[in-house]
């Protein structure tokens, strides 16, 4: 076979491979375009969970110090609404007291964002309010033990009737309330300046349908409520501010599930506000 012939058996033979290999993908119709399969980046393997502490880390867990912060650009709206009820948020923290239930919230919410933009640290000692301004930082007392935290409020809630402060599981856990899910607190605003005021004592704790300046005033709400089947009824008098004052007060409250049912009680007497009484 002459060079020239040799040449183009082989161009020949390449050919043949070609198409064959051309013969075996499939025919794609005349207009279309094939569609590649898309490109997955490999997934990078996620971070291995930190430890969980031990109950013993976190009862020893220091208390939140408080310290001077901006007031933070989120969770700060001068007002906002949930589930149609709606929060005014105070203009400062300086001589918050306020008596009440506390709850707490944990493995749902962890990692969550919390109303300042923070990721919510379930194992750290901070706290949801629903109007004090954000940050801010609060001494929490169980009222039932006499138990103390003092806590960075950095998030918004609970949304709950009744319920004053939602606490982190380490906070509860040193409250001795995570089991209960619940407990009778007083709650007080802390200030950077100055050392954090003692724990008040605890003792018998009452609720608070009303305060009068009007002894008779004060004395017809008792009445009524005792007509109506409400225990513990009596009007403490006191003076403030060199003004008498008298507050209608019902106890003493063993319990939340007590304090629950006798703030429905009070609500289907038309009786709204209230409280638990401070000292």
């Amino acid at each position: 076979m002459s060079p020239g012939r040799r040449a183009l058996a082989a161009l020949l033979a390449a050919s043949a491979l070609a198409g064959g290999c051309i013969g075996t993908r499939e025919r794609v119709p005349p207009g279309e375009i094939p569609t590649l399969p898309p490109v997955v980046p490999p997934v990078a393997p996620l971070p291995a969970p930190a430890p969980r502490p031990s109950e013993a880390e976190l009862l020893a867990l220091p208390d939140a110090v408080p310290r001077s912060e901006p007031r933070a650009r989120l969770g700060n709206p001068p007002f906002y609404e949930v589930f149609g009820q709606r929060y005014t948020v105070l203009d400062s923290s300086a001589g918050y007291l306020e008596r009440g239930v506390a709850s707490w919230y944990g493995p749902d919410f962890h990692g969550v964002r919390t109303s300042v933009g923070e990721p919510y640290d379930m194992y750290s000692m901070t706290a949801a309010h629903r109007t004090l301004p954000l940050p801010a930082y609060a001494r929490v007392t169980n009222l039932r033990n006499g138990r103390s935290v003092v806590v960075r409020i950095n998030d918004r809630g609970p949304f709950k009737a009744n319920r004053i402060i939602d606490l982190s599981y380490a906070a509860a856990l040193k409250l001795d309330m995570v089991r209960d899910g619940t407990t009778l607190v007083e709650v007080r605003a802390l200030e950077a300046d100055g050392p954090p005021p003692p724990a008040p004592p605890p003792g018998e704790i009452y609720a608070q349908a009303g305060a009068f300046a009007v002894a008779d005033n004060a004395e017809r709400l008792r009445e009524r409520l005792a007509g109506a089947g409400i225990a513990g009824v009596f009007v403490r008098s006191d003076t403030v501010a060199g003004r008498p004052l008298y507050r209608v007060r019902i106890g003493p409250v063993e319990s939340v599930a007590a304090y629950d049912a006798l703030v429905l009680q009070l609500h289907a007497l038309g009786v709204s506000g209230v409280a638990l009484a401070p000292n």
